[in-house]
């Protein structure tokens, strides 16, 4: 079943326009429109057929922001065609075997990668449970279970290569049969020299998300991935706004549940145990986290990072509305950022909050483990409480932020004596729960990493039914309590960037490893021959 070749402009069109047409007239269903044509010959009885007379390749984009977009599109497409009425009726009239083949050349490739990855979450959550509720605990301190060391080694193992290698060996497979063994074997290694686990890694996320983002709400759209000269440092705004959600949420996330896993697991459990299983989930955070910044052209150069940190406050701080660009403003982007939501049905709507549901769950397991609750371990009140805590702490914010409209311009010194006194309030808190309830710096940390997930979850519920958290009037609220989310974010994610371009060598080996040796020799000696005064001179005038 091959449907086109990828390109519409070489189809016979008398042909096919007795056959459905080339295209369908959607723009938003239809977004890989060339592919309809495939269909609709398909659908009647038509073959279509590639007589490949010469091998030409084709020039693309070779930068990560431009290769994300395209991706980000094609993600699209596949998810609308997944939905499309022309996949439904071949599946039913396909035999079996040609219905593997339709599978496999059309969505198959984006249906197996969003299962990739969740598997990934199912695993994880499943490990926290098990951490959590103290089964594994049980498990490996059992009697049944004392000397398991094998066992938990060819766990270990499996879970290294199905999670980690499994992806790669197709490939080696059908390079070693065309070219040999040791030929694929070098050429494996050469691949992981040139960080191409990290490019495709980090490329499984962008189809995974677009892919899901499409089933759930719809909402593809042509994104304009441009034809330019691409060897250029792109900033860290621009970086945030692409892979913000796509990307660095999920990464975050992930990353909590892995800190959350080894913090809970620890005590029974060897170290190596924990590198073999979650190593490729490690692998995984890290690549979605901070592959844009490391595949950025003067990436960790310090001037370019302390510009780069200037338009982002610039542009986490301005105020949105009618005609502002989401390039200029924070506002202006997360509006945009929910488009898909406002147009997304009763069952899209229902799933986003059955999915966001998750973070309470989460925190349901983590509060029952901290050392002042301990006493109280079966109590349902426990919970209770910790909601009390974080309506209170949702309370203080709001007040802060309506105390900073309505005071901060005539009445700064009041303003700033109730800032001082909640925070003396906060300080005596924690120092009686100290003293008397026994909490420890660890409870802190794991309140932190309890309750910050459980606001994001909170945020999410409320982007889904914006229209009523509009008519209750708290809609303010959220866009606040979202901006100081977002700049949690930004700082997490800048702090190693700006730490690493402290260091001139990290950025002379990115330039090394990005660029050929002659690109980088013209490199270095432009920026000698350029000096700093026409870098000063050329950023005051902008």
């Amino acid at each position: 079943v091959r449907f086109h070749y990828g390109h519409p402009d070489i189809f016979d069109r008398l042909f096919h326009l007795t056959r459905g047409g080339i295209s369908k007239a959607s723009k938003i269903i239809n977004l890989s429109e060339d592919i309809f044509a495939g269909f609709n010959s398909t659908l009647r009885e038509g073959n279509v057929t590639h007589h490949e007379y010469m091998q030409v390749g084709k020039g693309r984009d070779v930068g990560l922001n431009q290769i994300s977009l395209f991706e980000a599109k094609i993600a699209n497409g596949n998810g609308e065609q997944t939905l499309s009425r022309d996949i439904y009726r071949l599946g039913h009239r396909f035999d079996f075997f040609r219905m593997l083949s339709c599978y496999y050349t059309t969505i198959g490739f984006y249906f197996s990668t969003m299962i990739t990855v969740w598997t990934v979450y199912a695993f994880l959550y499943g490990r926290l449970y098990l951490v959590l509720s103290g089964l594994d605990a049980a498990l490996a301190t059992g009697k049944r279970f004392v000397h398991n060391t094998p066992l938990q080694v060819a766990l270990a193992s499996e879970s290294f290569v199905q999670l980690g290698f499994l992806m790669a060996l197709p490939m080696m497979m059908e390079i070693g049969l065309e070219r040999g063994f040791r030929t694929a074997l070098s050429d494996f290694v050469l691949m992981q020299l040139q960080l191409a686990s990290v490019f495709f890694t980090f490329s499984l996320g962008t189809k995974t998300h677009y892919y899901g983002r499409t089933l759930l709400h719809g909402g593809a759209e042509y994104r304009a991935t441009g034809r330019g000269f691409v060897v250029f440092h792109a900033k860290f705004a621009e970086n945030y706004r692409l892979y913000s959600r796509s990307h660095f949420v999920k990464g975050i996330e992930l990353m909590i549940l892995l800190v959350v896993y080894e913090i809970f697991g620890q005590t029974y459990r060897g170290a190596i145990t924990y590198i073999f299983i979650t190593v490729s989930m490690w692998f995984m955070v890290g690549t979605w986290l901070f592959a844009p910044f490391l595949f950025n052209p003067s990436g960790f150069e310090w001037q370019k990072i302390v510009d780069d940190w200037t338009d982002w406050n610039k542009w986490i701080s301005n105020r949105g509305g009618i005609g502002v660009a989401p390039e200029k403003s924070w506002e202006s982007w997360w509006d945009k950022e929910q488009g898909p939501l406002r147009h997304s049905g009763k069952r899209g709507t229902i799933l986003e909050i059955l999915l966001a549901l998750r973070f309470f769950i989460y925190q349901y397991g983590l509060v029952y483990h901290l050392n002042i609750t301990k006493q109280y371990n079966q109590s349902v009140l426990v919970y209770g409480f910790s909601w009390v805590v974080i309506l209170v702490m949702l309370l203080v914010m709001k007040t802060v932020s309506v105390g900073r409209r309505r005071f901060s311009a005539e009445f700064q010194l009041v303003f700033r004596l109730i800032k001082g006194l909640i925070f003396i309030t906060f300080i005596s808190i924690i120092i009686i729960l100290t003293a008397i309830a026994h909490m420890t710096v660890l409870d802190i940390f794991v309140c932190i990493l309890a309750f910050m997930p459980t606001g994001w979850g909170l945020l999410l519920i409320a982007q889904a039914i914006k229209p009523v958290v509009e008519m209750v009037g708290l809609w303010g609220s959220v866009k606040a309590l979202a901006r100081g989310y977002e700049i949690l974010m930004g700082l997490l994610l800048f702090t190693p960037i700006a730490f690493l371009a402290w260091f001139p060598f990290v950025s002379e080996f990115q330039t090394r490893m990005l660029f050929n040796q002659a690109f980088s020799r013209g490199l270095q000696i432009s920026r000698i021959l350029g000096g700093h005064k026409k870098d000063r001179a050329t950023r005051n005038k902008e």
